[in-house]
């Protein structure tokens, strides 16, 4: 078993290096890729300094400018294939998402026979600390929407905490993902759904970032907002386009 922790960074100097021992030093079948947009704060740098200091366990891409989470992780994905690991993880750089989990990612593929294992905040067991109300509102308000609209039943469709079987990923045509930050995830998850996939929400407590500002802006909630609309309605346009194939071969 080899895993793949995919972990975006953009200005996580303060998180960056706990962060990584925590991974690393507990979890030996555990590999991090991280995947730098050019952090004016140097963590690249630190990235560098931890690639010297925990050898074959952890490799670096540096990017250009803020890309965008969405293509980081689609781009950590494909590393990961292409160097054979089993499974591969979506994780916070700043404490969120906690390290102790991952194992347990990993448990409960095997108990429940998943192929996708979502960190949900909103089953039984699963929460949030230091959250103002209307945070709370957006994200659960935004899960119940997708979930509802795309006839899905996930609880935490939104949630970034995950691991994908290879299987998954390689079934899935990563250059046509079109979505960024929410939108992204409702997406991947969904499509492994659509796919036939087994997707399974396991309880996490999803923690505030110990250091640095949040990611979240309007524009990624905007864009989560029509991306799932357009995602039922691309669906629908592929079912009905297998439906007149397998007439046509009849």
């Amino acid at each position: 078993m080899r895993a793949l922790v995919v972990i975006p960074t953009y200005n996580e100097l303060g998180n960056l290096s706990p962060l990584v021992e925590s991974v690393i030093e507990r979890n030996e079948d555990f590999d991090a890729l991280i995947i730098d947009d050019g952090s004016p704060d140097g963590t690249g740098l630190l990235a560098e300094h931890l690639k010297e200091v925990y050898p074959g366990r952890i490799e670096v891409i540096h990017r250009q400018g803020k890309l965008g989470l969405a293509t980081a992780y689609l781009t950590g994905f494909r590393y990961g294939l292409m160097k054979g690991y089993d499974y591969l993880f979506e994780m916070d750089a700043d404490f969120s998402h906690n390290p102790l989990y991952l194992p347990k990612f990993i448990e409960t593929m095997a108990e429940r026979n998943a192929d996708v294992v979502l960190g949900s905040r909103y089953v039984a067991g699963g929460g949030v600390t230091r959250w103002p109300w209307y945070r709370k509102i957006i994200s659960r308000g935004g899960s119940l929407y997708a979930g509802v609209l795309l006839g899905i039943p996930v609880k935490d469709v939104t949630g970034g905490f995950k691991c994908f079987s290879r299987k998954v990923l390689e079934s899935i045509n990563l250059g046509t993902v079109g979505s960024s930050g929410y939108g992204f995830q409702i997406e991947m998850t969904y499509r492994a759904i659509k796919a036939g996939f087994t997707v399974v929400e396991m309880p996490i407590v999803f923690e505030e970032r110990r250091e640095g500002t949040s990611k979240m802006s309007p524009t990624i909630l905007i864009e989560a907002l029509w991306m799932v609309p357009k995602l039922r309605v691309e669906a629908s346009l592929r079912g009905v386009q297998e439906t007149a194939s397998d007439r046509m071969r009849s």
